[in-house]
């Protein structure tokens, strides 16, 4: 498939912060940038690792009006838009669109949301009438939704919905939404590698935001199948992107973004900062690719 809109790599950019725990927008600002000139050419605002649901509607919405304006076309934008409420995923979507986005991603209604398949349906076709390529996130461990191959089926039959983002962690499932043949994007850091061999059609990828020269070094390699290239590259990546599955990942990825030099602060409450006693292994997983990312 050679239509897709958001192929490679697409970066789930950390929110950054300030002390007094607001967004910092003087900071998100230089770590653009610096993304940019890494070769970055995708970027996905309110992510999951930017603490989307600890943002308020309004400072979401900034945030991506923001964004947007300092990427001014350099690269794509992708927003969440995730919500409990079906007409404020549908707000927050005309929001981005009206703000230069060119895709959302939206969880499938959650804590207590329907699980039939013809409710997500339902759902995933009322927020596609925005007009703006929908991307499906499939994340079953924290939603208790899972979007199985036969679902996807069905969510590809309405006018506007692009791809799924698995973010499953299990190589098998994703595998399997592959083969459907449509548009799959991998959402979990270790799966990486794999999931490109498998052919899926692009990345949502958190642990990039400490490692983009390596990362876009990577997905270029494979998108040219030099799979020797992704192998010694993924060597480097490996450790750290490893580590950070195993939890805290939210805290992981800011402390080492920060040792790297994509500092965003901490993470907002109820999120601390990684306990130090994390940051020897995590700064040990980080030596080799602290080099080769030097800013």
């Amino acid at each position: 498939m050679t239509n897709f809109p958001f192929p490679g790599l697409n970066l789930a950019i950390t929110t950054p912060f300030d002390d007094a725990g607001r967004i910092d927008y003087g900071r998100l600002e230089v770590n653009i940038e610096r993304y940019l000139a890494a070769g970055v050419r995708s970027f996905l605002l309110s992510s999951g690792t930017g603490m989307h649901v600890y943002l308020s509607k309004a400072e979401s919405e900034e945030l991506v009006r923001r964004g947007a304006k300092i990427v001014n076309g350099r690269a794509k934008v992708i927003a969440q838009t995730s919500a409990l409420l079906v007409e404020d995923v549908v707000e927050r979507t005309a929001r981005a669109r009206d703000a230069g986005a060119e895709g959302i991603m939206v969880l499938p209604p959650f804590f207590e949301g329907p699980t039939d398949d013809e409710g997500i349906v339902d759902f995933y076709a009322e927020v596609a009438k925005s007009g703006l390529p929908v991307i499906g996130y499939n994340v079953p461990q924290a939603v208790g939704v899972a979007i199985t191959p036969e679902l996807l089926d069905k969510l590809n039959a309405i006018p506007g919905f692009s791809a799924v983002k698995d973010s499953s962690g299990d190589l098998g499932k994703q595998a399997a939404l592959i083969r459907t043949g449509r548009f799959v994007m991998n959402g979990a850091d270790p799966l990486v590698p794999y999931a490109l061999y498998a052919g899926c059609d692009g990345l949502i990828w958190g642990g990039a935001n400490f490692a983009p020269r390596t990362s876009v070094a990577l997905v270029e390699a494979a998108s040219q199948r030099k799979w020797d290239e992704v192998r010694d590259l993924w060597k480097i990546l490996e450790p750290a992107m490893g580590l950070i599955w195993e939890g805290d990942y939210v805290q992981s990825v800011y402390a080492a973004a920060d040792m790297v030099g994509y500092g965003a602060g901490v993470p907002r409450k109820p999120l601390r900062a990684l306990a130090a006693e994390k940051l020897p292994a995590l700064r040990h997983c980080l030596d080799t690719l602290t080099e080769r990312e030097a800013i």
